[in-house]
């Protein structure tokens, strides 16, 4: 049986830890069953950065391989040009995008440097499963240093229209390198068109009639594979000790009022300033709500050494104090608004005891917090998921109360349906949702992946075999350079 080999920027844990988000639960028992390596950096810098040791701990089954980085190449590859360039490009945030050409390379350099330490390591027969905006060139590296392994990539994030990735300088030159992997996944169908598109019409890719493309010999799957949870494992943890005592401290503090929950990382692309401003719509609009309903919202910061984060961390605060000493009371305060994280079994606690989640991001790939939320509730008396448009989530959960989330008026009105909606269509929408999250969960997503990848991957051996692809590689990425393999 074949190897999995997964790349992705930070590794690990083995272990559940209660902190560990479903793609790494999804991640080891794919690894687990197939054994093999997660590879990726390992959170430190240090003067050797790349060229230093692999670190390697695990598991006879699975290793865990890590590589430090320089100072240099921390600054270019992760601070800079995948977080201050194709983060915000992204998420359709252009007027936050800084575009440096060092950065860039330092990206590029960095993706050669990984994927020559990790080349050492492969078997011929592995598989290789890369992951998110950090790795997007990282197969067009490994194919410049003749690896012809089956080689994946799924992207976590939200892939944006053409019109809006032209703006990334060598935008066309990043898409063709990303079209030597095998198979291409995203998030929803919207992602996977805007890709095809840009291939097509950037790059002259050829779309066949199931979506993959074609590049000169060489043809490349591209697919939603929708992300999701452990949804039974996270609705048992909803009963835990640890869960039930969150959900017991909530029900008491709020002493029989209703809780709107929202979770998630600070960050410019979840709506957060938008999401305080229609909570505090609703109290204007729907007077009835004052001294009954809350907004909690936890928001552990992350990013904290770009500006655009401290400053989106201020306007919280702002709007937390305005809205709180407009609309408080003695025994009543507005917006519970916390920057510290929570184990999932505490947020499970948390999701049962609240009657609406708000989940409305300006963009998302696909936002987890919607389907944690439904896993965690109690079906004799399920809340309502608020959920904004441009989640990818929407596209599988159309029960939710789906919402425009730069309208506060549209927020707030749909806030006010979902508090007011009767049982038994809460109900209905619950289980609907229920079922589907069940059926498509975490294991079924890397399952769906990774035989799409084997059948790929068998495909191509076999036109290499008869001789028909063996220009593909060159044929492709003629117009990239691989500084690792100088080095």
């Amino acid at each position: 049986m074949s190897r999995l080999v997964v790349v992705s920027n930070r590794v690990g844990p083995l272990k559940d830890t209660g902190r560990a988000g479903g793609l790494a639960v999804a991640l080891v028992d794919a690894l687990t069953q197939a054994g093999g390596i997660w590879f990726g950096w390992s959170g430190e810098i240090s003067e050797e950065g790349t060229f230093g040791n692999v670190r390697r701990v695990g598991s006879r089954k699975v290793l865990l391989a890590t590589l430090d980085m320089t100072q240099a190449d921390y600054d270019a590859f992760y601070v800079g040009y995948a977080n201050k360039t194709l983060w915000p490009v992204f998420h359709y945030r252009l007027d936050l995008a800084v575009f440096d050409r060092h950065a860039e390379e330092g990206y590029l350099r960095v993706n050669d440097r990984f994927a020559a330490r990790l080349r050492s390591l492969l078997r011929s027969d592995d598989v290789i499963w890369a992951h998110d905006y950090h790795f997007l060139p990282f197969a067009a590296s490994l194919r410049a240093m003749e690896v012809e392994n089956p080689i994946g990539f799924f992207l976590h994030i939200p892939f944006p229209a053409p019109e809006v990735l032209a703006a990334l300088p060598n935008a066309a030159q990043m898409v063709r390198r990303m079209l030597a992997y095998d198979v291409i996944g995203f998030q929803s169908r919207r992602d996977a068109a805007n890709f095809r598109r840009f291939a097509v019409e950037e790059i002259g890719a050829r779309e066949a009639d199931n979506g993959d493309l074609l590049l000169g010999s060489r043809r490349t799957v591209v697919r939603a594979f929708p992300i999701g949870i452990d949804a039974e494992g996270f609705a048992r943890q909803a009963t835990t000790p640890d869960a039930r005592r969150h959900t017991r401290r909530t029900e008491k503090l709020l002493a029989g009022r209703q809780q709107i929950i929202g979770v998630d990382r600070i960050d410019y692309s979840k709506g957060l300033p938008e999401r305080f401003r229609a909570f505090g719509r609703l109290l204007e609009d729907y007077p009835e709500n004052r001294g009954r309903i809350s907004l909690m919202q936890v928001a552990p910061p992350s990013r904290a050494e770009l500006d655009a984060y401290a400053e989106i961390r201020r306007e919280l605060e702002a709007l937390t104090g305005n809205i709180n000493g407009r609309f408080a009371d003695l025994d009543w305060t507005p917006i519970r608004y916390m920057t510290r994280s929570f184990t999932r079994r505490a947020l499970a606690g948390l999701y049962r005891a609240s009657r609406v989640a708000l989940v409305t991001p300006l963009r998302d790939g696909m936002n987890l917090v919607a389907k944690e939320y439904v896993a965690a509730q109690r079906a004799e008396d399920p809340g309502v998921v608020v959920l904004s448009r441009f989640a990818g989530a929407a596209e599988e959960m159309s029960e939710a109360l789906i919402v425009n989330p730069h309208s506060a008026e549209e927020v707030a009105a749909n806030l006010q349906t979902a508090l007011t909606m009767p049982l038994d269509e809460r109900r209905d929408r619950w289980q609907a949702l229920f079922d589907r999250i069940c059926e498509n969960d975490a294991a079924s997503w890397a399952q769906a992946f990774l035989a799409a990848l084997n059948n790929q991957g068998n495909g191509q051996e076999e036109k290499e075999a008869s001789g028909k692809a063996t220009s593909a590689f060159p044929e492709v990425f003629a117009d990239t350079h691989f500084a690792a393999t100088r080095e």
